[in-house]
């Protein structure tokens, strides 16, 4: 496991004392430039609504589906479904026009957890924020199949199965939800996103159901009982549309704090609250900031809430049966799942130690067709950077480790077609040449016939779970020989790097200083006793 294990210091301390410190210092900063209003809450959830959805007759219900709800929103919201329409929480496709790759986005890359989204639609897409997207004809003109409820639900009862393509569990009261509605929280966006992978916890590392109510130790930020920032705080939106991106994050922020109106209207950067010399009477601290990245300091380990992270994902063992002839699943003494038939083993951890790159903010993505070399490790998606480059930052990573399919008569990342019920369905028949012929013809991809396993990695950029700013990093645990960045080239860093010449002449100096200081106090030591002596 790159980076190795990081125990964590964090759980500790006088926690009341410290949310006091961070809510009279952070809050008033908060109010101060926009991010929170002090009003009334609803779920933690700061608010200023100036409407009561439980007046509502249009939400007096009952409602038969989701489409039903969101038709009545859209008597009032005539705009919100166009708008998310527009955004990539629902096309789900992106095109970087930095790096030129097009189409890219959840429907079309290819990952090494579950790998592709494609022909296993309705597992996938229980986490699209729309209803019914089965298949590739899915309608995403549609209006109704907006989902409203997954994102603005405050009861915390709303949920939708994990295979049904976005439908909300039938058995729900969704009047009762639609009459309680409300700004999002960190609850709504981690129905998803902390349950990326399949499973909490499993994808980000930074990102599971700790989140939901976090002390101050994991999370100076989100502290329920503190700032209490929900994701939007920083993530703000305009049109629907999500700041942040996954496929062109903003490595580095030069113009610091955000004013709206004045500079880019997004606090999805730690500069655009704390500003480009974050650290009060620290020079020398600040001095880092141009070639560092505040995650790299501040998040000095990841998974450190109550859940662990999936770290290795080793798919060619899939497919094996117990000696009843059944498929099994195995644990292991931390109560996580470490062998199933459907997926292979895992390796999970906790309290993990980042792995360190220099990172401009590209992301280039190996696609689906895309040639690759099955003797090397395939990495999904390569961040760039380097000490030369003056956009780069050193930035905290997690990496994932995979075993996955590729095919071997092309070589080409294999896209195995696993949930369903038909007989091509790896979870159904176990069988890995029906499964990848169903899945890559979906996408186009002729399947050769020919498959092995080839060891892949993905990158996942660190941004949440910071720590407490007593438990970041200190100066020798990255300026040392041995220290976290010691597989980090291309630049000098004091305390790591020596030059040999320059060793030996630091240590000749010495030594010649040392004799001369030795020859001074001899001759010193014999002219004092000849001059007793004469004196004598």
């Amino acid at each position: 496991m790159t980076g190795g294990v990081y125990r964590s210091r964090f759980r500790s301390g006088p926690r009341r004392a410290r949310r006091r410190i961070a809510m009279a210092a952070g809050l008033t900063l908060a109010c101060a430039i926009g991010l929170v209003t002090p009003t009334a809450t609803r779920a933690g959830v700061a608010t200023n609504s100036t409407a009561d959805h439980t007046t509502f007759e249009e939400l007096e219900g009952p409602f038969a589906d989701g489409p039903s709800v969101t038709a009545a929103c859209l008597h009032c919201h005539t705009n919100a479904a166009k708008q998310l329409h527009q955004t990539t929480h629902w096309t789900w496709r992106y095109d970087n026009a930095r790096t030129g790759q097009t189409a890219l986005g959840k429907q079309n890359v290819v990952n090494n957890f579950c790998i592709s989204v494609q022909s296993n639609w309705p597992r996938c897409t229980s986490c699209h924020i729309g209803y019914g997207w089965e298949d590739a004809s899915f309608d995403h003109a549609s209006e109704t199949a907006v989902d409203c409820l997954v994102c603005h639900d405050t009861t915390g009862a709303y949920t939708k199965p994990a295979t049904t393509a976005g439908h909300p569990d039938p058995s729900l009261d969704l009047a009762e939800v639609a009459r309680n509605v409300g700004p999002t929280s960190r609850a709504n966006c981690g129905a998803c996103h902390f349950n990326g992978g399949g499973e909490d916890g499993v994808k980000h590392g930074d990102l599971d159901t700790s989140l939901i109510d976090p002390d101050f130790a994991l999370d100076v930020h989100m502290d329920a009982d503190g700032l209490n920032f929900q994701c939007a705080t920083c993530h703000t939106t305009g049109g629907h549309e999500v700041t942040g991106s996954r496929y062109a994050p903003t490595a580095i922020d030069r113009l610091g704090i955000d004013v709206p109106g004045h500079t880019d209207d997004t606090r999805a950067t730690c500069e655009s609250c704390h500003g480009l010399t974050p650290h009060e009477s620290n020079s020398k601290l600040n001095d880092h900031t141009d070639r560092v990245a505040c995650q790299t300091c501040h998040i000095p380990a990841f998974a450190r809430g109550e859940r662990m992270t999936k770290v290795r994902w080793d798919w060619s063992t899939a497919g094996r049966m117990n000696s009843d002839g059944k498929p099994y699943h195995e644990e292991g003494s931390h109560g996580y799942t470490t062998y199933t038939s459907k997926k292979g083993d895992f390796v999970w951890g906790a309290d993990v130690t980042p792995t360190y790159h220099w990172f401009n903010g590209i992301i280039r993505y190996t696609k689906p067709g895309d040639t690759i070399d099955p003797a090397d490790v395939v990495v999904i998606n390569a961040v760039e950077g380097s000490a030369d480059d003056p956009d780069s930052r050193i930035w905290p990573f997690k990496v994932m480790h995979s075993r996955q399919p590729y095919d071997a008569g092309q070589s080409v990342l294999a896209l195995p077609h696993v949930f369903g019920q038909d007989d091509s369905a790896f979870w159904t028949n176990f069988d890995w040449p029906k499964a990848l012929q169903a899945g890559m013809a979906t996408q186009g991809i002729p399947f050769s016939g020919a498959y092995d396993f080839v060891e892949t990695q993905t990158y996942w950029p660190l941004a949440h779970m910071v720590a407490p700013k007593d438990d970041a990093l200190s100066c020798n645990e990255c300026h040392a020989k041995r220290g976290r960045l010691a597989d980090l080239t291309g630049f000098y860093m004091p305390g790591r790097d020596t030059f040999p010449w320059l060793t030996m002449a630091g240590w000749s100096l010495a030594g010649f200083t040392l004799l001369g200081t030795i020859v001074h106090g001899l001759v010193r030591i014999v002219a004092t006793a000849r001059a007793r002596v004469r004196g004598g």
